[in-house]
């Protein structure tokens, strides 16, 4: 196995000895979709940027489909850094995705990650009758997994405008769609599969750190009444509705959510 800071692409910026912000990219992305908060966020915190192994420039030699199959072990990612870089109070933001998996490697280190700020999460993306609208018919998800198999590129064209927003500007869509295309296809599927298939709305109850949930308020994966039932089943948290479209606030409304953040951050 190599280093870790190498394998999975870590760079610390910002301020030394200022608290630490841990920013969690989602699927398909890696950590320059968080350059546009970056130039207000590194002003006063000790950033830690990272790519999932077999995402961005992480070593893909270090990827395991076993584990990489499912969101615990992306998580094991995030716990792997804090450890090698001994972080202590670290306040993790993550996108989509990430949520989750941040909120599992906070349980598993309850001492450490001492917050958490959520960009338009989902704990589950299936439907679930009666109780429970995750936005996606299992068998639209498995539709989707099938495309990636047959037309990679066509996959990654169909999705981006629907993650990004089709009103937001053809550059970040675009920008969204090169960032899917140059995923390795297995690792993208392996991890499509992780991201849509996966239910993890046990865990939300056993948050115990204060969260923030950043909800758009068009976002057509995960809708605004899934960011209610977030704010509803995790108990120390705060709902923050921000008028956009798109699944993507930290690139598309990032001007709008840094005050939330440092609010949040700060308090």
């Amino acid at each position: 196995m190599n280093n870790v800071e190498i394998r999975n692409n870590v760079k610390v910026i910002g301020k030394n000895n200022a608290p630490t912000l841990m920013l969690a990219h989602g699927f398909g992305c890696d950590q320059n979709m968080w350059r546009f908060m970056l130039p207000e966020l590194e002003a006063h915190y000790q950033i830690v940027l990272f790519d999932y192994v077999g995402s961005g420039n992480s070593l893909l030699n270090d990827y395991s489909k076993k584990q990489y199959s499912t969101l615990e072990g992306y998580a094991k990612d995030i716990t792997d850094i804090i450890e090698e870089l001994q972080l202590r109070d670290v306040i993790i933001i993550a996108h989509s995705v990430s949520s989750i998996i941040a909120s599992i490697a906070s349980i598993q280190m309850p001492d450490i990650i001492k917050k958490i700020v959520m960009v338009c999460p989902s704990p589950c993306f299936i439907n679930i009758p009666p109780d429970y609208e995750g936005g996606f018919e299992r068998s639209d998800l498995e539709e989707l997994i099938e495309l990636m198999d047959k037309n990679y590129i066509g996959w990654a064209n169909y999705l981006a405008p629907l993650v990004m927003g089709t009103s937001q500007p053809q550059e970040l869509i675009g920008e969204l769609s090169g960032s899917f295309c140059s995923t390795d296809p297995i690792v993208a599927k392996a991890f499509a599969k992780a991201t849509f298939f996966s239910d993890h709305r046990h865990i939300l109850p056993h948050i115990t750190c204060p969260v923030q949930i950043l909800q758009s308020s068009s976002d057509a994966l995960a809708s605004p009444r899934i960011g209610h039932y977030m704010a509803d089943n995790i108990p120390n948290s705060e709902l923050r509705m921000v008028e956009a479209e798109g699944h993507c606030l930290h690139m598309s409304n990032h001007q709008e959510i840094i005050p939330l953040v440092f609010k949040f951050v700060e308090s």
